[in-house]
């Protein structure tokens, strides 16, 4: 057994430099997911025409986007059980190499079965990034910033996004670029901003908690030192001391069954409460979002190299929504920010479609409305990865993540996509609609399930949130 004062230590830092340097080197990663998918969406209709190298249908758009979500699925549940095994940090080091070699091999795409493969391999460097990634910005950052720093990170995609959109006017502007490469050079500058990203990284530490927890309580300690250190130098103010302390028992892994016993057994509310979460916002996000430019395309006769103009301001309504709502998250509280974001973008969701099924809506207003939707829907959708990474113990936090992550990604992303982009070749307004209504049910019910099964969590440290295994806590209940 082994008594830690490293979470103490950790909540009570006031924020410095360093916090800054951590995000940059974890959260920007988002910043670039949300560049490659959204230069994907909108070079999707491109990918459709002759010329552009491959000629995919839009059925084989569709399905390139399941190949993405599928890999996204099993990269997060191998990496995320090698993240509480292996550590957090030798994870996201592996990764992101993964999805650099994989992004970079997209752009030499020769054959549609080599960018379905190489869409896999992206999908499952992304997926082992979010559990990851999250389980540790968790574990690094105070307990009273938690739910401010992990939206603004999983919000910053959106950024990424309209970076994407604004990118696309000018690769896939043929009077610049030939057709053939515009598309290809979108996934080489993901690359390179990409490897700025992992040089970086490498000087993030291992979480502390990580480390008191898998028999490395010495070296924890070190870490903790050394970011106290150099939190001092930075804000030029002497930290107050802690005495608060935990007792663990070192470990070295978490079986398989323990998970599922944690899981099923000890926290059966909240693990129903995380695929609610989960499934609300993966199904409306991946079914919807990755086929804007065949809905922009089809249906108001926007240019393929034109669907960046309405991506941008859709992507940044995106990011400012969790920006804005972010710190309320944490004032407010868990349970009234999620139950808003939830009910609240499945309702205006419902409105867009009844909108668009009247036909009254143009490009720019069905623009408009889905900057409202997403508004609220991607604080939503930031909250879902807060929650898991936060009511669960440390043990399971990265696999945690990742089972939530595939089951709602499998139901909404796999499935969601092709589905979708079926629903859009039809050409029939009505399919298109009924795609947005059935978005905005599974959203609503997400959060009709925090409304009864959410836990409070905000400026509460992790370990009283969720005790961890090795601290022997009593059964939990909820």
């Amino acid at each position: 057994m082994v008594r830690t004062d490293v979470p103490a230590r950790m909540d009570r830092l006031p924020w410095s430099s360093w916090h800054w340097l951590m995000l940059v080197g974890l959260g920007t990663v988002w910043i670039l997911d949300g560049l490659e998918v959204t230069i994907v969406s909108a070079l999707s209709d491109r990918l459709t025409e002759p010329g552009s190298g491959l000629v995919l249908s839009e059925t084989q758009i569709g399905l390139a986007t399941s190949c993405y979500v599928t890999g996204a699925v099993c990269g997060s549940l191998v990496f995320g059980y090698l993240t509480d095994r292996w550590g957090r940090k030798r994870l996201f080091l592996l990764t992101l190499g993964l999805y650099l070699l994989a992004t970079i091999l997209t752009a030499f795409s020769f054959a549609p079965w080599w960018f379905f493969v190489m869409r896999f391999l992206t999908g499952a460097g992304i997926g082992g990034e979010y559990a990851a990634i999250n389980s540790a910005i968790d574990e690094l950052v105070p307990a009273r910033w938690r739910a401010t720093v992990s939206l603004a990170v999983n919000g910053s995609y959106w950024f990424g996004a309209a970076g994407g959109a604004a990118l696309s006017l000018i690769l896939l502007d043929v009077g610049l670029i030939p057709a053939w490469l515009g598309w290809r050079l979108a996934f080489g500058l993901g690359a390179v901003f990409g490897l700025f990203i992992l040089i970086v990284r490498r000087t993030v530490p291992e979480s502390p908690r990580w480390l008191f927890t898998h028999g490395r309580a010495d070296e924890a300690d070190q870490v903790v030192t050394g970011i106290e250190d150099r939190v001092e130098e930075a804000t030029g103010k002497q930290l107050e001391p802690v005495d608060d302390t935990i007792e663990v028992e070192e470990r070295t892994r978490t079986s398989l069954t323990e998970v599922a016993a944690t899981l099923v057994r000890s926290y059966p509310r909240r693990t129903l409460l995380g695929l609610a979460l989960f499934v609300g916002q993966a199904f409306l996000y991946n079914a919807v979002y990755f086929t804007q430019g065949l809905v922009l395309s089809r249906f108001f006769g926007v240019s393929s190299g034109s669907v960046g103009l309405y991506l941008v301001p859709l992507a940044l309504g995106s990011f400012v929504g969790p920006l804005i709502l972010a710190r309320f998250f944490d004032s407010i509280g868990r349970r009234p920010m999620i139950v808003t974001s939830y009910l609240g973008s499945g309702v205006l969701l419902v409105g867009t479609g009844l909108l668009f099924q009247a036909g009254v809506l143009s490009a720019l207003t069905l623009t408009i409305a889905w900057c409202a939707v997403f508004f609220l829907a991607s604080a939503g959708a930031s909250s879902a990865y807060l929650t898991v990474s936060e009511i669960f113990p440390l043990e399971v936090r990265a696999l945690a993540i990742a089972i939530f992550y595939s089951v709602g990604t499998g139901l909404g992303g796999i499935i969601g996509p092709v589905l979708f982009g079926s629903l859009v070749e039809t050409g029939v307004v009505g399919n298109v609609a009924f795609g947005y209504y059935l978005g905005a049910g599974m959203m609503i019910a997400g959060g009709i399930a925090e409304t009864f099964l959410g836990v409070r969590a905000e400026r509460r440290s992790l370990e009283s949130v969720a005790k961890p295994l090795s601290a022997k806590a009593k059964a939990a209940t909820g």
